[in-house]
């Protein structure tokens, strides 16, 4: 018998049914309508714009320019006054800015630099306790200490959770002071309490962003003072760090000397990383952040860091071509939970300290794994110490190609591998590789 509340589900589930579908509809219908040959600026339709050949451009810099000055005030500066104006350009002309926060990037903006003469690069980091107990719906601070501390300066709060005993991180920037007690930003949200021993740092990327979208960044230079500062790691900060954006280019960017990350993007999709170098960055060179989907990681080189690429979890269709790798402490390439549905192509993945490439092992759960990823036409030489491999799959992962490689062993065969593949994995082809120079050539334990 059918009664209200049947035909209130029934009524639910078409829905959800024609909400899911309704993305797929409205894309096949697009071919079907009549193209666009002469757009106009129309208000409200982001879509369709004329191609207009000119747009603002500011430029700053520490001597002759639009905005003098060389440190995050004078770029924000202009970021800001281009994006009032409907988006264009940010010139950095060459010298080396000094920042003491992140240059927060809007959506529609390029900012681009003079190449390796126009340096960004930030404060040394000072890190002091919490004086006073903070709620977490406060929006302020008490130092022990404040001296070197400025309002305008990015920091980073710190405790040990007082209810789980985990780790609480903050960015902030401080707005307001009476003495050592300073207004935030923003609110809390968390507790910062002195029984979890909390601090303040002068810890922040050089650029960063959160919720935005079609922006470039390019031909400039990125400096994180690694020597003066203190670890922060890519899940907040490196060089560039990008949270949940879309559609952002980094071309021909030099991200250096982070204590943490060089470029760093979380949840963030269709992101191009292309021309740029990525070096000498504590933890990891290029980081497709969790959830991230069809990154374009193209034409780069990210050596001295700890590991040179390192897939995220849930990163998926992604590319990685044409890249060079080398001497990275850990990891070339490392690939782990949920990643899949790559492809790794024509890569030179070099000295790496431990594995050229790794795929991770998971947490448990149904199928963590990395699956349906490809590794085709990439020379992978000299991995690891004496019982160094050039590729290892451990863990679960199936439907992995690994493809007309190059794998080189140029230091002697010592107890070295071309490829172990771990005892609970899944399919895994192997077809037309080249292995020289290895004790063995496949060790497959399964």
């Amino acid at each position: 018998m059918n009664g209200p509340n049947t035909n209130r589900r029934t009524f639910l589930r078409a829905s959800c049914g024609l909400l899911a579908s309704s993305g797929l509809a409205c894309r096949a219908l697009a071919g079907r309508r009549p193209p666009v040959t002469d757009p106009r600026a129309t208000d409200g339709d982001a879509l369709q714009q004329p191609d207009w050949k000119e747009r603002l451009t500011i430029t700053v810099g520490p001597g002759k320019a639009d905005l003098v000055g060389a440190n995050d005030r004078v770029i924000q500066a202009a970021v800001d006054y281009v994006t009032r104006l409907g988006g264009g350009t940010v010139r950095v002309l060459p010298g080396t800015y000094t920042l003491r926060n992140a240059v927060f990037l809007p959506s529609g903006i390029r900012l681009v630099g003079s190449g390796p003469e126009s340096v960004l690069t930030k404060i040394a980091s000072r890190t002091v306790p919490l004086a006073d107990d903070s709620d977490w719906y406060d929006q302020e601070i008490t130092l022990q200490d404040a001296a070197g501390f400025r309002v305008g300066d990015g920091v980073v709060l710190r405790a040990k959770d007082p209810h789980t005993g985990g780790p609480t991180v903050i960015k902030r920037t401080l707005v307001a002071r009476n003495g050592n007690r300073f207004k935030l930003d923003d609110g809390l949200r968390k507790n910062l309490w002195l029984s979890g021993k909390p601090t303040c740092a002068a810890l922040f990327p050089l650029l960063t962003s959160a919720r935005t979208s079609d922006v470039q960044i390019e031909n400039i230079t990125l400096d994180g003072n690694k020597t003066h500062n203190d670890l922060l790691d890519g899940n907040y900060a490196g060089c560039i760090f990008l949270q949940d954006c879309n559609r952002y280019t980094m071309r021909d960017v030099e991200a250096r000397n982070y204590h943490g990350d060089g470029i760093s993007f979380q949840v963030c999709h269709d992101v191009v990383v292309q021309h740029c170098h990525c070096h000498h960055n504590t933890n990891l060179g290029i980081h497709p952040g969790s959830g991230s989907q069809r990154p374009l990681i193209l034409d780069n080189e990210s050596d001295h860091n700890s590991i040179g690429l390192f897939w995220c979890w849930g990163v998926k269709y992604g590319l990685a071509e044409h890249n060079t790798f080398d001497t990275n402490s850990s990891y070339g390439i490392s690939i782990g939970h949920c990643d899949t549905d790559n492809v790794m192509r024509n890569n030179d993945v070099i000295n790496s300290g431990k594995v050229g490439i790794l795929f991770r092992d998971a947490a448990q759960g149904r199928d963590f794994w990395p699956n349906r990823n490809l590794v085709e036409a990439n020379r992978i030489v000299n991995s690891g110490g004496n019982e160094g491999i050039a590729i290892d799959i451990t863990g679960k992962p199936h439907a992995v190609r690994i493809a007309r490689n190059e794998l080189r062993e140029t230091r002697g065969p010592a107890q070295r591998v071309a490829i172990r593949i771990g005892p609970d994995a899944g399919k895994v082809e192997l077809i037309d590789n080249t292995m020289r120079g290895f004790a063995k050539p496949v060790i497959d334990l399964r």
